[in-house]
């Protein structure tokens, strides 16, 4: 290993041997504590340590990080708390994430470091959405990503890098590449030699390191960093390096054969730049002694703060309440009482451009939006009023989109991201339901962002461009769900989910984008969330529903006059308003609970249980459900009108009523 000092002080060599040392230190007491049942799982970096202090040695301390399994340097270089650390590697309360995660599946704002979830790719697209949100203010700072080479198989690998490519955004994306994914090799990952392939793939720089050489990887990097600031770009810098212990302690290394294990042995990153100082006499026993000394006690001395610290006790309420950040959801009554009509497609436009203007760190991303304005026109003619930046086309990729505006949350701004069709987000459902939904449980970072669905059938277009989906993410704790059926509804609900710091599902139907037209306020207002609204008010029996749901309940009740049917719009999906619910059917004491989605494990299911478990006394029949059938929507127009519910739901109405 041939080390290159010039440039580098005495002083900065030491400093670097002294980073250097520190995670392998503390791997070292961790692989004991491992044994002793006192963690539960150690994913090992030993022989991997100049990536990581390399690397964010590098970086100034104001610069994102966004670490991996094995990048404790990241960690202990930007001098987080050892008592903290250990804290959160034995679940304490003290740690990054209360207990609630694990290792290094962890961030901190004040450390300006993001942690990873465990499905590895996902993180790159949020240090693109941080280099975004450093470009759009016009800062001059670098943001460095860390993937594995096996992580470069997932479609977030190719994602984040064209996103960054076509956008020019100023990431290093720092690729580890230690020969194997867990037990699988490079070459049944990928058929390319090296990944500095990848780089004129995407139109960006690629360079390649000695991962073992600490000062090699610092200088590569340093020099990036400085060049990527003043030259907003990203670039791949591959670090050559190998893994020495199992990808996890428990799997062991039994399939590495023992001549690559020797190899690599010899190219130790902490034992040959250590031989290097001391034959340089920039280093002496004497002083490796005293660092070595001085570190295994402030090791000691967290270990024991962590220690005698007890086990999280659990309160409901506050695992609950950690869900969101915290924020109460006020309507806003609009300043003029001015009205105009506008149709449903209207009030959502009209709600995004006041939004654009209310927030100056809102940015719109979605495929054609800009100069396009979007396949429904909902965004057309904003770039001449925000511009480019804030109103963003996106090539195509969810994942990574959706990706950018968490990390756009997370260095301080705003987000809506417009699937084309609800359909569609399938491609970036790992994001929503893993990301978004959990990173402020996890570690308390607020999330930002909304994602805009058109949603629903009754338009023709097929089993692709037609579901209701909504029900995937009801599933899911920690994202709130709107789903407006009226112009007034659309504007003020997407207003308040702007407004919101959490994440948000807002559901909008294309059916009712330009066959619906209301009056509602010309100025900036907002609706409660989570409150539903009595759309009509009845005696005999309550139908609760959502969406097209709503209209076609009103429509059946003007068909039976004889019935007196009470509507209620739940209008949020969640929270949704048990309250207003539970009145309803105290009143009418007949329910039925309808929905366009199919039946099996719709959003109705939960309602309907909540109702039989809560409200039986005051019940005079079974609670009944009606919804699509259970098959993807039909393109053809006879098979879709009957494959949604409303043909079907006069025979219901009047078997409730008859009950």
């Amino acid at each position: 290993m041939r080390f290159n000092k010039s440039g580098y002080s005495n002083e900065e060599l030491l400093h670097l041997y002294k980073e250097l040392i520190t995670p392998r230190l503390i791997e070292e007491k961790m692989l004991i504590l491992l044994r002793q049942g006192k963690i539960s799982k150690w994913f090992s970096g030993i022989g991997q340590e100049a990536v990581s202090v390399g690397a964010v040695q590098a970086l100034n301390q104001d610069e994102y990080i966004l670490p991996m399994h094995r990048n404790l340097g990241v960690f202990t270089g930007r001098n987080v708390p050892f008592s903290r650390l250990f804290a959160q590697f034995q679940g304490k309360l003290s740690g990054f994430t209360k207990g609630r995660d694990r290792s290094f599946h962890f961030g901190s704002r004040e450390h300006h470091i993001v942690g990873m979830i465990s499905h590895l790719g996902p993180q790159m697209a949020l240090a693109d959405g941080i280099a975004l949100a450093n470009r759009l203010k016009e800062d001059k700072k670098a943001t460095l990503v860390f993937t594995g080479d096996g992580a470069s198989s997932e479609g977030d690998f190719h994602e984040a890098l064209n996103v960054a490519a076509v956008w020019d955004l100023p990431v290093i994306f720092v690729i580890e590449n230690n020969g194997y994914g867990l037990s699988t090799p490079s070459h049944e990952q990928f058929k390319f030699d090296s990944f500095l392939s990848k780089g004129p793939a995407y139109g960006i720089e690629a360079v390649q390191v000695d991962g073992n050489n600490i000062l090699e990887v610092h200088k590569t990097v340093s020099q990036w960093a400085k060049e990527i600031r003043k030259n907003p770009r990203p670039v791949i810098v591959e670090a050559l390096t190998f893994r020495m212990r199992g990808h996890e302690e428990a799997s062991g290394t039994k399939y590495v054969p023992k001549a690559l294990m020797e190899h690599w042995a010899k190219k130790d990153p902490v034992e040959n730049y250590e031989q290097y100082l001391l034959k340089g006499k920039i280093l002496t026993q004497k002083l490796i002694d005293n660092y070595k000394a001085e570190i295994k006690a402030e090791i000691d001395k967290g270990l024991d703060t962590a220690y005698a610290e007890s086990l999280p006790e659990f309160k409901e309420e506050t695992e609950l309440s950690d869900m969101f950040f915290p924020y109460e959801t006020r309507a806003k009554a609009p300043e003029s009482k001015t009205k105009t009509e506008k149709r449903f497609v209207d009030a959502i436009s009209d709600g995004l451009k006041q939004s654009l203007e209310r927030f100056e760190n809102l940015v719109v991303m979605g495929q054609d939006i800009a100069e396009y304005g979007g396949v429904f026109k909902i965004t057309e003619g904003f770039i001449d009023t925000f511009g480019k930046d804030r109103i963003r086309n996106t090539p195509l990729c969810e994942s990574a989109i959706i990706g950018t505006g968490l990390g756009l949350s997370i260095n301080g701004y705003k987000s809506v991201v417009e699937m084309q069709f609800a359909d569609f987000v399938t491609c970036g459902f790992n994001q929503i339901v893993n990301n978004l939904a959990k990173i402020h449980y996890r570690w308390g970072q607020q999330a930002d962002v909304v994602v805009r669905m058109p949603t629903g059938a009754g338009v023709g277009a097929g089993p692709f461009h037609s579901q209701s989906n909504e029900a995937w993410f009801f599933h899911t704790p920690g994202l709130k769900i709107v789903y407006p059926s009226n112009p007034y509804d659309a504007k003020g609900l997407l207003n308040a989910a702007i407004e919101d710091p959490n994440p948000y599902m807002y559901f909008e139907h294309k059916a009712l984008y330009r066959s619906l037209s209301q009056e509602i306020p010309d100025d900036y207002y907002t609706l409660e969330v989570g409150k539903a609204q009595v759309a009509l008010e009845g005696n005999d029996l309550s139908i609760v529903t959502y969406g097209m749901g709503v209209h076609w309940a009103k429509s059946l009740a003007e068909e039976l006059p004889h019935i007196s049917v009470e509507v209620v719009d739940l209008r949020t999906l969640s929270p949704w308003d048990k309250e207003t619910v539970s009145e309803s059917v105290k009143k009418t004491n007949k329910v039925l609970v309808l929905h366009e989605d199919t039946l099996i494990g719709g959003v109705g299911a939960e309602i309907a249980a909540w109702i039989s478990e809560h409200l039986f006394q005051w019940l005079d029949a079974p609670v009944m459900r009606l919804a699509s059938l259970d098959t993807p929507v039909p393109f053809t127009k006879t098979l879709e009108e009957n494959f949604l519910p409303q043909k079907r739901l006069k025979s219901k109405v009047t078997e409730l009523y008859d009950y």
